[in-house]
């Protein structure tokens, strides 16, 4: 899983691109390594004085220069990292030499003037980003390619319900309730997308995650290839406890799942396949079973249960804290356990990452592997004091306590009353 957190695209990141959009697609002839190589487009160049021309032209070498070395850091990164992969099939250590150990270059060139890049990228602007798909597709698809609309319930009967399921996969309060507060600030929604603010719906999306555990996509249909047969075994056994409507309603899910796991099993069980398949009209439907009261909230505990599982079986850890869980959780599982060892935490978390996935999560940049850990746990103290947060504790200590619904609603309107505010429960939605 790639949850990505949830901030929007980082400034650096966009300021990289306007520079390489400069760099390549303004200019006819590219640097032949001096400032004489360069020829500036003639509708660019008409535009600026002379003494803007000449900036122009030294950033344009300085900015040049800058992403031939970007290239070679992460070349040089890639290339350790694949002989990690062949150490760790071997079950060889790892060494400081087979890890970067130098955080990426920065730009330190002549910073483009204001009223200059206004000019050229008015002259040709950046190629606009490609629309993200959005909750709405999510939940059409569903419709179109498997007759589904989720089934929604109010925020704290998600959680509760996503709390029931934590507990009996052994996941602790701790633990959710503090990747709860990173992934979404401690205020997110069971459907709250990447980009999205929770509270105003305001944004674009900029990826797929979704919910509590801000799930990628690709993560719903890998979670269904893994646990597809156990999702509609459950849902059968509920559907023969229940009376004949909600029975009915029961069946009629897992029978969808049959269908979403026949989908995902279209394709060979491999991530980068389960990416592909998640771009897909079929992708895009299956993502939305994490809005669905009886699946949602134990497909994603399933997704934390695995990362624990993971830590046992590859590390031997039994145990693992909030923001061990979520280092995880962010890096993929093996990523995160190496950044745990004593070698990783000393180490550039640009080892750890792709380089579009280093930029895109500024809580990743410019750190090492046991700062990245320090940087995590510090957001998520921060997201537990807000409202959602302090109501998915709740959810916790009301399934911890055994209270019905109804006693529990009780229990919280007076919590709530007590706290004169400082907690908004979320009605249904």
């Amino acid at each position: 899983m790639r949850t990505v957190v949830q901030v929007p695209a980082p400034k650096s990141l966009r300021v990289r691109a306007i520079g390489l959009a400069l760099v390549a697609c303004l200019i006819p002839v590219a640097l032949a390594g001096a400032s004489s190589g360069i020829v500036i487009a003639p509708e660019i160049a008409e535009k600026l004085t002379p003494q803007q021309l000449n900036s122009y032209r030294v950033y344009l070498v300085g900015r040049a220069d800058f992403e031939r070395q970007l290239q070679v850091y992460w070349t040089l990164v890639d290339e350790r990292r694949e002989n990690r992969r062949r150490k760790y099939a071997n079950r060889q250590p790892f060494i400081a030499d087979d890890y970067v150990q130098e955080q990426p270059p920065k730009f330190e060139g002549l910073q483009l003037p204001s009223e200059v890049a206004a000019i050229v990228t008015q002259t040709k602007p950046p190629e606009p980003d490609k629309p993200m798909p959005g909750l709405q597709d999510f939940i059409e698809q569903a419709r179109l390619q498997f007759n589904f609309e989720p089934e929604r319930t109010s925020e704290h009967e998600f959680k509760r319900r996503y709390a029931a399921d934590a507990v009996a996969a052994g996941l602790s309060k701790d633990q959710v309730v503090r990747v709860y507060a990173l992934e979404t600030g401690g205020r997110g929604t069971f459907d709250m997308q990447a980009g999205i603010d929770p509270e105003n719906r305001q944004g674009r999306p900029i990826s797929s995650a979704m919910g509590y555990a801000q799930l990628l996509a690709a993560n719903s249909v890998n979670e269904l290839v893994k646990h597809g047969e156990g999702f509609i075994a459950r849902l059968e056994a509920n559907a023969q406890r229940s009376d004949a409507a909600r029975g009915a309603a029961l069946r009629h899910k897992a029978g969808v799942l049959r269908a979403m796991l026949v989908a995902a099993r279209s394709v060979p069980n491999e991530w980068r396949d389960h990416v592909r398949l998640a771009q897909m009209p079929v992708g895009l439907g299956i993502h939305a079973i994490n809005l669905d009261a009886d699946i949602g909230p134990w497909l994603q505990v399933l997704k934390l249960k695995g990362l624990l599982e993971t830590a046992a079986k590859e590390a031997g850890r039994t145990s693992l804290t909030g923001a061990e869980l979520e280092l995880m959780n962010l890096a993929g599982p093996r990523t995160g356990l190496e950044m745990m060892q004593p070698i990783g935490r000393q180490m550039p978390t640009s080892n750890f990452f792709a380089e579009g996935g280093y930029y895109r999560n500024s809580v990743a940049r410019d750190k090492t592997g046991a700062q990245l850990l320090a940087a995590l746990d510090e957001r998520m103290q921060s997201g537990l004091k807000k409202a959602g947060a302090i109501d998915f504790e709740l959810a916790f200590d009301e399934v911890s306590a055994g209270l019905p619904a109804r006693q529990a609603r009780g229990a919280r309107e007076s919590v709530t009353t007590a706290t004169s505010g400082v907690l908004q429960l979320s009605g249904g939605r």
